[in-house]
């Protein structure tokens, strides 16, 4: 048996509403993955008219992309990074006071690459409060990042992130335990 793309399909998959992933696909492009600094208020207000759960804080700079945010639930004070990917094809969860660094993403999809027509693998993602993903690193599918993990710079999470922790590398393992001095 070999892959055979030819035969994929999304199975039972259905990203919502077609004509609300057809608005949004264009208020994504114009507006969260634009270079112009649009305000944060207004970018908040918008996702949360596209149904995602939105807390008061989030600032969310220039070239992001969120794919599905009726997917998106974020807490309080949030920092969401230049040319950060959401691709929440599932449910992502961002507690309060996390920090996704430049070019972060968050990968809810994968293809399970047993099976011939390489069907959709999904898993919800969720960040616990206090987590910071590191720029260039990448949560993968069905990722839970305890409360106050790091993620370093152009590291993997392939497994749950401990409480706590600094994880590094690809896959990212642990590093040390978070401590602060101050």
């Amino acid at each position: 048996m070999r892959t055979d793309l030819s035969k994929f399909t999304v199975g039972k998959y259905v990203a919502g509403p077609k004509w609300k992933v057809l608005v949004w696909h264009f208020v994504n492009y114009f507006i969260f993955n634009s270079a112009f600094p649009w305000p944060y208020r207004a970018k908040s207000a918008l996702l949360r008219f596209f149904g995602a759960k939105i807390g008061k804080g989030l600032v969310i700079k220039t070239k992001v992309r969120i794919k599905n945010p009726w997917r998106l639930e974020i807490g309080d004070n949030c920092w969401i990074g230049e040319s950060v990917w959401i691709d929440n094809l599932e449910n992502v969860f961002i507690g309060s006071n996390v920090c996704l660094s430049q070019d972060a993403m968050l990968l809810t999809g994968n293809h399970d690459y047993t099976m011939s027509d390489f069907p959709y693998k999904l898993g919800k993602i969720v960040l616990e409060d206090g987590v910071w993903i590191g720029a260039k690193s990448v949560v993968c599918p069905g990722i839970v990042c305890r409360s106050h993990a790091i993620l370093t710079v152009n590291s993997v999470a392939t497994k749950e992130l401990n409480a706590w922790t600094i994880y590094a590398g690809n896959p990212a393992v642990r590093v040390r335990e978070r401590k602060f001095v101050g």
